[in-house]
């Protein structure tokens, strides 16, 4: 039974048309995956869906009481917002996580992790018992735990859930149907987005098939038609040349005439009721590195390393190296460090204590995730620093598969979309001679086919790539190896995340018994931090440690009681 019903919705920017006569039905329960390219229209419909837009054309049928939470990509928190804060709220959020959130100040809210203003915003969402729950982007900024959190928390949400998302784990692991939207056309998969892609690729092999069966068979019809016509004007002019067998080659004429009328009606009758279009292939973006000049095996090797960051260590006398050709991920809590180990192989930041040896011959590239050091006045084709007729047609192929429009190129950085930027910069590295490619959150800006074809050339690149992204399938399908940052230490791990995820299961698995003595000394030490509590302030200097302290206490709390079947 659907409780949600759109018919023939039809969208315009200006002239263009963004959605054309959509129509589909949500059902109770449903998990689905809104997928396309950028700028096909996901978040146009997903407004449209939650009231914030209407149809130019078409409508909507639902019940008038029917509950839509929106969770969007990115959203800020005033004081104000947490002046009248529900007892339903309060609960949600301490479920999540999130205690003693009316305690919070400005200045506390100012500075929330990616993952605190999702927890947030779902509480909010949630508190309102929404029947169908949209979520754009949802991951964006959540490491791998959180990730897999979210994932938990979805999985006990009984509504419908439409989730738009780059992240194929995270939309593996959440959603049943995909609908798949573009060029304003909507199509449904059923399955996760794995077997969408496997449908997809068979319904296009299938078409293309059916296509080509069919202009082999106009081929045909029409090299008929072309001998008739042969045979016609023979014919006809013999008619003409020959008195005496005027008669003969008259009606023969007439024969063939009316033999190509018939197969020409035929034929066109054919292709008005059953024409088969070629399907159009996705855009594949044909990147091509040039051959890099070879170099000793190892360059990079950190010995004693430490780094500090204001009172506290990111990491402290770590041991690891880098050897020439390895594609490695670099995998940690959010605030671990990662970002700022990059910028340490950079020099842009200094090292507390070890030290961090690199090849001194070593050429590297840096795609950092918001693209800063980008000069913001110049043109594309300036930023691009292309003077060879050869490889600007390159560069301008590669940005066209990549879905950027042709005048984009000549436009001012500074005037580009983040996501923009980062072809061009993609652009520039990869038409460049490098021996280390340093990937900061590569993906962030790259709809799901840029994201496939990038995984494909980068594993054909031959030099050293070191990735620092949130995105499951894009590390695990690159990198056979990791440094991982893990409790101040900064280890080099020989397996790929995949592995080593399934390593860490195994670990933390627990007898019942085991749990249960967990379980009691949590309970106890809870009991003992609760005790302390009480008797500060928020503005006491070890409230923040202990209040710190007990957020990890109970999110462990949680997990055990979760693993033992309690609720």
């Amino acid at each position: 039974m659907f409780i949600l019903q759109a018919r023939n919705v039809k969208k315009y920017f200006g002239e263009k048309v963004v959605l054309d006569n959509l129509s589909f039905d949500l059902n109770k329960g449903e998990r689905i995956g809104l997928v396309g390219p950028n700028g096909a229209g996901k978040t146009t419909l997903a407004n449209i869906l939650y009231g914030n837009l209407a149809p130019d054309e078409g409508s909507l049928r639902r019940d008038h009481n029917l509950r839509i939470g929106y969770l969007l990509q990115s959203v800020d928190y005033s004081i104000n917002d947490f002046n009248h804060l529900s007892a339903d709220f309060l609960e949600r959020a301490s479920e999540l996580g999130l205690n003693k959130v009316h305690y919070w100040h400005q200045e506390r809210l100012n500075h929330l992790s990616g993952g605190e203003k999702l927890k947030i915003a779902l509480a909010q969402i949630w508190s309102s018992n929404p029947d169908i729950l949209i979520l754009d982007e949802p991951t964006n900024h959540l490491d791998f735990q959180g990730v897999n959190w979210l994932i938990s928390q979805l999985e006990n949400f009984r509504g419908t859930v439409i989730i738009i998302s780059h992240d194929r784990f995270f939309l593996d692991k959440t959603v049943t149907k995909i609908f798949d939207l573009d060029h304003g056309k909507l199509t449904e998969y059923n399955g996760n987005y794995s077997a969408y892609r496997k449908e997809k690729k068979k319904r296009y092999e299938d078409q293309l098939h059916q296509y080509e069966v069919q202009q082999k068979y106009k081929a045909n019809v029409e090299g008929q038609i072309n001998q008739l016509q042969q045979w016609s004007g023979k014919a006809h002019r013999t008619m003409r040349d020959q008195e005496g067998f005027k008669e003969y080659h008259g009606v023969k004429a007439k024969k063939l005439d009316k033999a190509i009328k018939s197969k020409m009606k035929r034929l066109n009758k054919e292709l008005e009721k059953n024409k088969i279009e070629k399907p159009e292939e996705e855009k594949k973006v044909r990147f091509q590195f040039e051959s890099n000049r070879k170099r000793g095996k190892r360059i990079v090797e950190a010995k004693h390393l430490s780094k500090m960051f204001e009172d506290r260590y990111l990491f402290k006398d770590s041991h690891f190296y880098v050897n020439y050709g390895e594609r490695i991920g670099i995998v940690g809590p959010n605030g671990s460090g990662k970002t700022t180990f990059l910028n340490m192989l950079l020099d842009k930041e200094t090292i507390t204590a070890g030290e961090l040896i690199k090849s001194p011959s070593l050429k590297i590239a840096y795609l950092s995730q918001d693209v800063a050091d980008m000069p913001l006045p110049q043109t594309g084709i300036e930023a691009l620093q292309i003077t060879e007729k050869e490889k600007l047609f390159q560069a301008r192929t590669i940005l066209a598969n990549m879905g950027m429009k042709a005048d984009k190129i000549s436009q001012q950085i500074g005037t580009l979309s983040l996501g923009e930027r980062t072809r061009i910069k993609l652009t520039n590295m990869l038409l460049s001679e490098y021996d280390l490619l340093i990937l900061d959150e590569p993906t962030n800006h790259l709809d799901l086919a840029s994201r496939e074809q990038l995984e494909d050339t980068l594993s054909e690149f031959s030099g050293t790539i070191l990735i620092v992204s949130h995105d499951y399938y894009f590390i695990n399908k690159l990198c056979d190896k990791l440094l991982v940052i893990k409790d101040q230490k900064m280890t080099r791990v020989e397996m790929n995340l995949e592995q080593y995820e399934l390593k860490k299961q195994q670990k933390t698995t627990l007898s019942k018994q085991q749990l249960e003595e967990e379980l009691m000394r949590i309970n106890t030490e809870i009991s003992a931090v609760l005790g302390e509590l009480s008797m500060l302030t928020p503005e006491a200097k070890k409230y923040r440690e202990l209040d710190a302290a007990f957020k990890t206490l109970t999110k462990r709390k949680r997990e055990v009681n979760k693993q033992l079947g309690y609720r």
